[in-house]
């Protein structure tokens, strides 16, 4: 039997999902489109190289974004949270403004998930290094082209729209920001779902146990676990 050193009050089976695959993440679809209006004299902030509408394209519209899982896909952008910046009214979470220099980031419209994730952190990996970060708004992926969205498009569905400090955070030199090749990123903000199971949405799996932290392979791996012994094991874990 395994030698488990006791840290906390609170224990943790950690198990993890070997056999997680592709075919449970789920394809997110355009909801509609809308067409873009020219922006009047003085709108569209560009402070952060924002794209502003364009008179009579079509934008795509999302209400969903792609699946999660221990590691997601995304795409980073960078956005300013400070009044007067391209971010434009104050954070939807908190009805604040917010620093520059404070990791903070929005989420596409499925991820942010009417507001569950709100102030909650979560983590992001890219360029060799991870940053936690809190979420304080939302990436509007429903609508765009109009005043309340300071006639920019309707965010992509896999966005991670980032302050000034996460970029930083994750060593990028300032003049490689926004560029594509460095934008690629991966983030944790899953739920193992302990409320629903054994249907299409998670992949004909059971529901969650209630006291499950289900981690990647890079996971065990940093925790020097032998590959033979990965599924399951007592841990303990705290809030980022």
């Amino acid at each position: 039997m395994k030698n488990i050193r006791l840290g906390a009050l609170l224990f943790v089976l950690l198990f993890l999902a070997t056999h997680f695959s592709e075919a449970r993440l789920q394809a997110c679809k355009p909801s509609g489109k809308i067409i873009g209006k020219k922006p009047p004299p003085g709108q569209c902030n560009q402070e952060n190289d924002s794209d502003c509408c364009k008179q009579g394209k079509p934008y795509p519209t999302y209400k969903c974004s792609p699946s999660v899982s221990g590691s997601t896909k995304a795409v980073l952008t960078i956005n300013s949270f400070e009044k007067g910046g391209d971010g434009g009214a104050p954070s939807e979470c908190d009805n604040k403004y917010h620093s520059d220099n404070t990791l903070v980031v929005a989420l596409s419209t499925g991820w942010y998930s009417g507001g569950s994730r709100c102030l909650n952190n979560i983590t992001i990996s890219a360029n060799g290094r991870s940053v936690t970060a809190m979420v304080v708004d939302e990436c509007d992926s429903t609508m765009g082209c109009d005043d309340d969205h300071d006639y920019q498009p309707p965010c992509p569905n896999n966005i991670v729209d980032a302050s000034k400090a996460v970029w930083k955070a994750l060593g990028v030199p300032e003049d490689n920001w926004e560029s594509p090749k460095l934008r690629s990123i991966r983030i944790v903000l899953d739920e193992c779902d302990s409320t629903m199971g054994c249907d299409a949405g998670p992949d004909y799996q059971p529901p969650c146990a209630n006291n499950t932290v289900d981690a990647s392979k890079a996971v065990w791996k940093t925790l020097g676990m032998l590959e033979d012994d990965w599924g399951w094991f007592y841990v303990t874990w705290s809030d980022a």
